[in-house]
């Protein structure tokens, strides 16, 4: 799944929108997706100059986007809008850099309603950078 496709399931767009591909997806169940890190990003001119690093946030961001996917790859769930409600266990295990890819592996534990819980593990060079679980809501747009 290119950019393209991946916006018509997310509503994200630059500067927030965190995911550049989506290798796999089943929905419901899991994804895999690609998010390349580059010097362009306007978040590195002040985190930090000289000594470009990822804010851990935006970690964070790019899986639960990716974990979005999973849902609003649904067509019954196409068009919701996706809110963090929790961020349990985060772990930062490894600096992000510019050059970096960094290989997002999601997970969908359960969903009930608009409700859902995601296991996320993000991965550069097969090194673990960050791990989390995130809840979120999905919100209808009507």
């Amino acid at each position: 799944m290119d950019i393209q496709e991946i916006m018509r399931y997310l509503p994200h767009r630059y500067p927030i929108l965190m995911v550049d591909r989506i290798i796999e997806v089943e929905p419901r169940k899991r994804c895999v997706g690609i998010k390349n890190v580059t010097i362009n990003e306007p978040h590195f001119q002040g985190h930090y100059p000289g000594l470009p690093i990822m804010p851990g946030v935006l970690i964070v961001e790019a899986m639960a986007q990716c974990g979005a996917v999973i849902l609003l790859a649904d067509p019954e769930l196409q068009g919701m809008i996706p809110v963090i409600g929790s961020i349990d266990e985060i772990k930062f295990r490894r600096q992000v850099v510019p050059g970096d890819q960094l290989r997002m592996e999601i997970e969908l534990l359960k969903f009930k309603t608009s409700v859902g819980k995601i296991r996320g593990v993000a991965t550069v060079d097969g090194q673990v950078a960050a791990e989390m679980f995130l809840t979120f809501k999905l919100l209808r747009t009507e």
